[in-house]
């Protein structure tokens, strides 16, 4: 079974303009012809966003939440049918390898994550079921993501009664379903449907008032909102504290710090009790006037020192050129920083606040009476 598509058959709509060759998103459509209209769109009205090269899997079998509960870092064990979440998976010093959401189901979870990364996430997750009721597989099945606020209007043409809530799921009626996520916009909607339905239920989409947006309007809203993509603002060495990738479902994260049992458990909670992690991730706003952009993996230098990692990078409908960061934390926000032929500045309100006592340092401290 092919579960992956390269070229995705929405290239084939008039004006489509396929991603990079040789990037993650050379199988879709980078946009339309109008990528700063495209973005007002999908924060305006109501966008349709192709991004079938994802990659899809499920899970079967009685113990599949209490399985994989224990070998990843978010809290799943008790999640309710039709409810979703954020998820990682890391290594044995607590290094982001997967990042991925997941949706149980009418007795299924259903996964998507990186298309290059997909198949190597499911491989891990077989060599790991040993004797659990867990059977994971690919599956052909595709994802549009649908942003605005007038998506409220397309209930009909997708077929249900109402739009979910944060993280809840609805099936559809010919199979698949409808998941609300709290990002990149306030109204943010996958649809998870079989990849034999994907021009179907494009058309139908587009018919019905949803407007064609590239990726570009997709990865731009989400640098803006700074939620990090793995392997473009990531490295092998991030961990999931840099990330924001910390806290329960309810908290939009992906790393729940009061449970056990996964790989990368110490790390996570060393940082989290005793120490700091160092680095975090930032908004930078680079020179618009630079001859050429930077680019993923770049450098970024202080005074002629490196400082951190440049991420993505993208033109935003309103904030220009714009580019997620991985900088040293005691990097002030206010400091004059190039990110290869460009010069950049940190968006303060982008900066973590992480200055607060932890509460294993204070335990410590009260041990030695100070």
């Amino acid at each position: 079974m092919s579960v992956v598509v390269a070229p995705s058959p929405i290239l084939a709509v008039s004006g489509a303009v396929a991603g990079a060759p040789g990037s993650p998103d050379a199988a879709v459509a980078w946009h339309y012809g109008d990528p700063l209209g495209e973005q007002r769109a999908a924060v305006q009205r109501a966008a349709v966003i192709d991004r079938s090269h994802r990659f899809v899997m499920t899970i079967t079998g009685a113990e599949r939440l209490t399985w994989l509960h224990t070998i990843t870092s978010q809290h799943v064990a008790s999640l309710g049918n039709g409810e979703s979440a954020e998820n990682l998976d890391l290594d044995l010093n607590g290094r982001v390898l997967h990042h991925f959401v997941l949706t149980e189901l009418d007795g299924t979870v259903y996964i998507d994550a990186e298309g290059d990364r997909g198949p190597a996430l499911l491989e891990f997750l077989r060599k790991m079921v040993f004797w659990a009721d867990a059977q994971p597989t690919a599956a052909d099945y595709a994802v549009l993501s649908l942003l605005g606020p007038k998506v409220a209007e397309l209930t009909e043409a997708i077929g249900v009664a109402s739009l979910p809530g944060t993280y809840a799921a609805v099936p559809l009626p010919d199979g698949g379903f409808l998941r609300r996520m709290p990002w990149p916009t306030a109204d943010s909607f996958d649809l998870v449907i079989p990849r034999a339905q994907l021009s179907e239920w494009w058309t139908r989409l587009t018919e019905a008032g949803a407007e064609p947006a590239g990726l570009w309007t997709f990865e731009a809203l989400r640098v803006a909102a700074v939620r990090p993509r793995i392997g473009l603002d990531t490295d092998e060495r991030t961990i999931p504290h840099e990330a924001r990738w910390i806290g329960g479902v309810a908290e939009y994260g992906a790393v729940h710090l009061d449970k056990g049992c996964y790989r990368g458990q110490e790390t996570v909670a060393r940082v989290h009790n005793l120490g700091k992690p160092p680095r975090h991730l930032v908004l930078l706003h680079l020179d618009g006037s630079a001859d050429e952009r930077p680019s993923v993996g770049d450098d970024v230098t202080a005074g002629g020192r490196t400082v951190g990692r440049l991420g993505t990078v993208i033109d935003h409908y309103e904030l220009g050129p714009i580019a997620l960061a991985l900088i040293k934390r005691t990097v002030p926000a206010d400091t004059a920083l190039t990110a290869g032929p460009s010069a950049a500045a940190i968006d303060p309100d982008s900066v973590p606040s992480d200055d607060g006592p932890q509460a294993g340092r204070l335990a410590v401290d009260r041990l030695r009476g100070r």
